[in-house]
């Protein structure tokens, strides 16, 4: 339920979001991409400090207080108007975000038992996927109107939701503290094996698990871009493409998650996300030269296969998080997480783009190769990781 107020209010905002900024708030595609990019980079710098902050305070208090925050922050946009105004709430929505969603990572591994964490993660993701399906509905509906009035109170629905939302995770089963924010001098930093970051095992899992994620960059961007400028497949397939993204992604959690239940089965998810991410850059690279329903099929196998990608480097990086995190940091791991994987991923629009497009089948298979990379450095990097909870006599499974 939490997982689908949370989608519904975030994907009836998102499908208007182009309209709001341009024409309601009145900037410019550039000045909307500037508040973007900043936000980004913001939250990227804070997620640590973000994930220590969870730790101390409690990942429930605060997943539930970023989220009233968000509400709150939805209520004043439609009163934004200008540049100015729009970069300060480009900048606090994504810090809100970044701490809500460590926060949300470190309750979801404390308040489920082991055995059941990669499974419920999975419901998760197919209810998020589901939510986000019936707010574009929303938003397309309310876009239909073509009126800017309309379009204006949209924020204040995701408002309502984000307020709905809150109540709801403080309704969820309250966990005590960590013994570490509890009993604070009771236990030293090396006895806890200290910061996140000097388990340098988990950093570089999290790096790997970024650069495997840019299978996003392939699915809403580059084959995309493909379609358009480089095939004779009709435009129009992009909506088929995007409708069988969704439908596979609120059905299909559950089948790929299944059987993820600890290290070498996560690792064999990885392995076979790489080999659906491989299959799809060598089915595209193909469409460059085939006509007709020859391309219209491939393309088509291409996202399917990057979808699978997707789906099993899902169930694989919700084992890693429960498996290599210490249990009383879950917060700062979830922190760390997002700052390795962002590291591995955003270099990826910009390189995968220019590489396909400029580059055609060496780049797609360059692209291939960068995946396959990560994949075999994911070994060797959990390897060292348990090794860095064993030393320190961390049971991540609590």
């Amino acid at each position: 339920m939490q997982s689908l107020l949370f989608a519904v209010g975030s994907g009836t905002f998102t499908t208007s979001s182009a309209v709001f900024f341009t024409q309601v708030v009145g900037l410019s595609a550039a000045q909307v991409g500037l508040g973007i990019t900043l936000g980004g980079v913001v939250a990227f710098l804070t997620a640590l400090p973000a994930g220590r902050l969870a730790d101390r305070v409690g990942p429930q208090w605060m997943w539930c207080a970023t989220t009233a925050g968000a509400g709150f922050l939805f209520a004043a946009w439609p009163f934004i108007d200008g540049l100015g105004g729009f970069l300060v709430m480009a900048v606090l929505v994504e810090l809100l975000e970044t701490a809500g969603r460590t926060g949300y990572g470190a309750y979801v591994l404390n308040v489920l038992p082991a055995e059941e964490r990669v499974r419920s993660r999975a419901y998760m993701y197919s209810t998020l996927n589901l939510g986000f399906t019936l707010g574009a509905a929303l938003g397309g509906v309310a876009l239909a109107f073509q009126s800017d009035t309309l379009i204006r109170v949209l924020p204040w629905f995701t408002c309502v939701l984000c307020f709905a939302n809150a109540a709801w995770i403080a309704r969820l089963p309250r966990l005590p503290r960590a013994r570490r924010t509890a009993e604070p001098q009771a236990r030293p930093e090396t006895a806890l094996g200290g910061s996140a970051l000097r388990n340098r095992g988990f950093l570089a899992t999290a790096f790997f698990g970024g650069v495997l994620n840019t299978n996003q960059v392939l699915l809403q961007i580059v084959i995309p871009l493909w379609l358009v400028e480089e095939t004779d497949a009709p435009r129009v397939l992009l909506a088929w493409l995007f409708g069988t993204n969704t439908v596979m992604c609120i059905f299909l959690p559950m089948v790929t998650a299944r059987g993820v239940r600890d290290l070498p089965t996560a690792l064999r998810a990885a392995r076979i996300s790489t080999a659906f991410f491989v299959v799809s850059c060598l089915v595209t690279l193909v469409t460059h030269d085939t006509v007709g329903w020859a391309t219209i099929l491939l393309v088509w196998l291409g996202h399917v296969t990057v979808t699978g990608a997707e789906l099993y480097l899902a169930a694989a990086k919700w084992s890693f998080e429960a498996e290599l995190s210490d249990p009383d940091r879950r917060g700062e791991y979830q922190g760390a997480d997002n700052f390795g994987g962002t590291l591995g991923y955003v270099w990826a629009p910009a390189a995968y783009t220019y590489l396909a497009m400029h580059w055609g089948a060496g780049g797609w298979l360059l692209i291939a190769a960068v995946v396959l990379a990560a994949s075999l450095g994911l070994g060797p990097s959990t390897r060292a990781a348990t090794s860095y909870l064993r030393r320190h006599e961390l049971d991540p499974t609590r």
